[in-house]
């Protein structure tokens, strides 16, 4: 079944069409909101989840079936912002925001907590636009689309997250 039969399916009430919408776009949603929020202020599975509710309650509203994963992932990428947002204003007032990010997950290879500390100081539009495009290889247009924002916009932040990234992480040979 294509995305676009699920989605139909989905609109008319079908918890099966919709379950199958979840574990086909699950895994990209999840490894996109880990990047976005690499800082650990919330929790990147449960804006996925919340994610996937509001896919549900909005699924009658997607105009173009074909374009699912995008339309999820923009889905994720406001809820991110959202609760970012929120989290921090709430670490502020609690004056904790500056102990939010002082252990390390365990067990990772210390280049991937580098890359995932380097890509947590990345503005979160340039954040977003390097997972897409850099990490899970998708096109300027794609990630434009996702994001809502115009593919110039996309382009510079994936120019400027790559060097910025490249700068912090003391390489340059690399690319």
């Amino acid at each position: 079944m294509t995305d676009a039969d699920l989605v139909h399916a989905a609109s008319s009430g079908s918890d099966a069409a919709f379950s199958r919408i979840v574990e086909r776009h699950q895994g990209a949603v999840r490894n996109f909101l880990r990047r976005m929020l690499a800082r650990g202020w919330i929790e990147s599975d449960d804006v996925a989840q919340d994610v996937f509710i509001v896919a549900w309650r909005e699924i009658g509203r997607l105009e173009d079936p074909a374009g699912l994963r995008a339309w999820l992932l923009g889905i994720a990428w406001r809820r991110a912002q959202d609760g970012t947002r929120a989290a921090f204003r709430r670490a502020v007032r609690d004056g904790a925001w500056s102990q939010s990010r002082d252990a390390s997950c365990g067990g990772s290879a210390e280049d991937r907590i580098a890359l995932a500390q380097a890509m947590g100081r990345l503005p979160p539009p340039v954040r977003a636009c390097v997972a897409l495009c850099v990490a899970d290889g998708w096109s300027h247009a794609e990630a434009a689309q996702a994001l809502d924002l115009p593919i110039g916009t996309v382009k510079s932040h994936v120019s400027r997250g790559r060097a910025r990234l490249l700068s912090m992480l003391g390489g340059g040979d690399d690319a």
